[in-house]
């Protein structure tokens, strides 16, 4: 069975002196559910502080994005190269980043590769538009999506790749797909275009998520799902206790 990873995506929320009480509270609630991994991409600011408060834990810390340069006169950017030591986990292609930042499908592969060779482990973020949606479009976007990000990504480096279907109509809406409905997007579109790609067997190990609207009273529905692995969560990744119960319906909803 896939290890079912749960990663809390921080976005811009929390101070350093927040994020490291947080963590602090955080890990002993945490401690006995290691059948589940459990991932926590605080801001720049705190990711160093955050790694060091967490050593020993079982937890792994991520970045929230990252440059797909080493180093160079790249302002405000930081690289996999930096990352070393700190972060296992990158989050790359967030839709939040698509829409305000420029990211595109070019340079979401540009990251993938660039973090690989660093070491990291991305989390590639994919999902469709409101609109795209309601045009019969999601298939099309997010295959699309897939097999951009993966471009020149060879079948040995898949195991350190997880894929996070977040529909940008249900990040931070209130709104969020059935699990059946996030489901068959996850199994008969992404892990089938992967199968494409890599052959079925590699599709069935790769590690895919759902965000969008997660919270501890729906996680259950999701987890359920044969084909969904865990779970990209924003809001809900903000307090412990909804954290904790986050992971503890995703251990109970898998079996273990």
């Amino acid at each position: 069975m896939r290890t079912p990873i749960i990663a809390g995506n921080w976005k811009m929320f929390k101070l350093l002196s927040e994020s490291v009480t947080f963590v602090g509270e955080l890990a002993p609630r945490l401690s006995a559910l290691t059948s589940v991994e459990r991932v926590v991409c605080p801001t720049y600011l705190a990711l160093a502080s955050v790694a060091e408060a967490l050593k020993g834990s079982g937890i792994k810390v991520g970045a929230q994005s990252v440059h797909w340069e080493a180093q160079g006169a790249f302002t405000s950017q930081i690289s996999p190269w930096m990352l070393q030591g700190l972060a296992e986990y990158v989050i790359i292609g967030h839709s939040e980043c698509r829409a305000y930042l420029n990211e595109t499908d070019e340079t979401v592969n540009k990251k993938v590769k660039a973090s690989l060779a660093y070491g990291l482990k991305p989390i590639i973020a994919v999902g469709e538009s409101l609109q795209q949606n309601e045009a019969g479009q999601t298939q099309q976007i997010v295959g699309g999506q897939v097999r951009a990000a993966l471009n020149g990504v060879d079948a040995a480096n898949m195991a350190n790749i997880v894929i996070a279907y977040e529909p940008i109509w249900a990040i931070g809406t209130g709104k969020n797909a059935s699990g059946e409905v996030a489901n068959s997007i996850i199994g008969g579109t992404i892990r089938a275009t992967l199968a494409d790609l890599y052959g079925n067997d590699i599709a069935q190990t790769v590690r895919i998520q759902y965000g969008g609207s997660v919270k501890p009273e729906n996680m259950f529905e999701y987890m359920s799902q044969p084909d969904i692995d865990g779970a990209l969560v924003g809001g809900a990744s903000l307090k412990v206790n909804d954290f904790v119960q986050l992971v503890e319906a995703a251990a109970k909803a898998k079996g273990i």
